[in-house]
């Protein structure tokens, strides 16, 4: 599996929605200003507006920490006023160096590896 897929799971606080969406803006301003290998980052948010998930796909396990370095200054801001906790799971070959990150800040990562599919290996 070449592309590094995750899936975040955002909690939004009570009455910071705009917020939210305000920060989340900002945050996917800048992955589109910036990032030159990430292939997807798209968020979606629940009906009630309390939870986000946010699915991404890198070319690399490269592209992800320089996405990361990207949007580090957006997505604290996002954290700082709107998200009160968040999970994230990683699918494919998952490189250490995020396992390290995700258990440094105690968030944890859920990973899964390929099993089958209609091709044999997934596709972007």
């Amino acid at each position: 599996m070449s592309n590094l897929e995750l899936h975040a799971q955002l909690t939004i606080r009570p009455g910071r929605l705009e917020t939210f969406k305000a920060r989340a803006a900002e945050v996917v301003r800048v992955a589109r200003e910036k990032d030159t290998q990430t292939v997807r980052f798209d968020w979606f948010i629940s009906e009630d507006g309390t939870t986000c998930e946010v699915h991404e796909t890198y070319a690399s396990d490269a592209a992800f920490f320089e996405h990361t370095q990207h949007i580090l200054a957006a997505r604290a801001a996002l954290f700082r006023d709107a998200v009160d906790g968040h999970r994230v799971t990683a699918y494919g070959d998952v490189p250490q160096g995020l396992i390290d990150v995700a258990n440094a800040h105690g968030s944890g990562l859920d990973t899964y590896a390929f099993l089958q599919g209609l091709h044999p290996e997934p596709t972007p």
